[in-house]
Parts: C-alpha cells; structure tokens; sequence
C-alpha cells in the first residue's frame, strides 16, 4: 500500500485524532513531513504501520509506543509505567531556572522527577547539584538513564523515598506532583499512565497542600497544579507564610506558581 492510501484510512480510523496518524507514520519510516508529502506515492508495509494505529487507538500512548518523548527542545525515554512529560510543564521549568540562574549555590529538592526531565533540564542548563525523589522504582531507573542520556548524572541524586521521609532542609524545592481530583474523567490514552502520579486525592490538591507544609523550611518554592486550584494553593500559601505569584500556561490558564517564604 502507498504512503497516501494508508494515511487517508489510518485518518479516518483516528477520526477523532487524525494527526497522530501523521505522527505515527512519520516516526515509523523515520522520516519528516516534507519527505512523506514528496513520496506520497512510496510502498510501506501497511501491517506494521497498522498495528502501530491499532495500538495508539486502543488507548496506548504514542510516546509509550516509540519509548520517546520531547520536553523543551529534547527527547527523553520514556516507558509505560512512567509519567508522560507534557507541554505544559515548561512553565514550571521556567520559573525553575530563573531562581536558579538568579540566586546562585542553592541547595535544591525536586518532588516527584518522574522520568528526570525537570531536574536534568535543570542540570544541563546551569550545571547546579540537585536532590530528587520519587516513589515509583520505575521511575528512578528511567530517571538515571536519561541523566546519563544527556550527560548530567553526575549533577543528581535520584532517590527512592517519599519526600515526607527527608529529614535535610533545602533552600528550593520544586514539583509537578499529582494534583487530578480522583473522580475526574481522563481520557483513555492518560489512564495508561501510573494512577499515583495522577490523582492527587479527593479534591485534588492534598499533596500539593503536603508539599507546602513540608516546605516550612525552604526559602523558596515552585509547584505546578490544576486548572481551578489557584485560590485555594493562594490560600495555602499564606496561612502558611508564604509570598506567591502565579503564571499562566499557552491556554491562559494558571499552571504554576513560586512563593517565597517570609520568614526566612
């Protein structure tokens, strides 16, 4: 079958998701836009590709297909079992480096690192130590692998621990931990993804609520969390001693903020 009679019927399968067939396709052959649309008329083995489509339509994500995903301008593996990396988290990682860059020889914990992203970002970007922890072992085995990846392993102390459990005081701490309330309806793609480290409970921002108790110590603090928890975080964060400003997402929508504490 030719490259435009399998898109043309792998489009109408993803109807609801077309481009993905695009996707698909491209990181099947290997090959860019511009080479699919100029060989349009190229043999392919339509079964591989369509077991690919059939996988991705049966609720299997496309970065879990290919073990793949691109965070600020890089790719990163990524593994079922492990948090998908998302757009949406180049805020947070923003607001990271700005402290970082600003306020030199921190002492800094990440919350919850997932497969590595933040803080190997972190480390590549301005060369500064960080502390991490995670409770999914998968995700601290993916973690080093990407560290080693992109060459900042030794930058990084990933550890198997809840953060509760870390008894040293930092002077930044930052997070994208859970905060999707437990009844809220995902779509079938995000439901593959570990459930701990998307639910963060019935109203969806205990552990955000933790990560701010726990961070009674630190200077400074940066979260990410849900569409509609920004009074309540504001709220938290004061009775709590903390100063906090909140940034919008692309979607003009609140996704991060970074609070200083007040009494240190």
């Amino acid at each position: 079958m030719i490259i435009k009679e399998a898109l043309n019927l792998a489009k109408k399968k993803l109807y609801y998701n077309e481009n993905y067939a695009f996707f698909i396709l491209s990181e099947y052959l290997k090959k860019d836009r511009a080479w699919i649309y100029l060989n349009s008329d190229f043999d392919i083995d339509e079964k591989k590709y369509f077991e690919l489509i059939n996988r991705f339509d049966n609720g299997e994500p496309f970065e879990y297909i290919f073990n793949k995903a691109s965070f600020y301008g890089l790719d990163f593996k990524i593994e079922k079992g492990n948090l998908i990396p998302r757009y949406d988290s180049e805020v947070l990682l923003d607001i990271v480096l700005n402290v970082c860059k600003d306020k030199k020889n921190l002492k800094i914990l990440e919350i919850g690192f997932g497969s590595g992203i933040l803080s190997i970002m972190l480390a590549k970007k301005l060369k500064v130590k960080i502390v991490a922890c995670d409770i999914n072992e998968k995700a601290l085995n993916l973690a080093k692998e990407n560290a080693k990846l992109h060459d900042v392993d030794e930058f990084i102390d990933f550890r198997l621990c809840d953060f509760k459990n870390i008894k040293e005081n930092f002077d930044f701490i930052f997070s994208n931990p859970p905060y999707i309330k437990n009844d809220y309806k995902l779509d079938k793609w995000v439901l593959n993804e570990p459930k701990n480290a998307l639910f963060g409970g019935e109203k969806g921002w205990e552990i955000l609520e933790q990560i701010i108790l726990f961070s009674k110590n630190a200077k400074y603090l940066a979260c990410e969390f849900g569409y509609d928890q920004k009074e309540i975080l504001d709220k938290i964060l004061k009775e709590n001693n903390f100063s906090a400003k909140f940034y919008k997402d692309d979607n003009d929508i609140f996704r991060a903020f970074y609070a200083e504490n007040k009494e240190i």
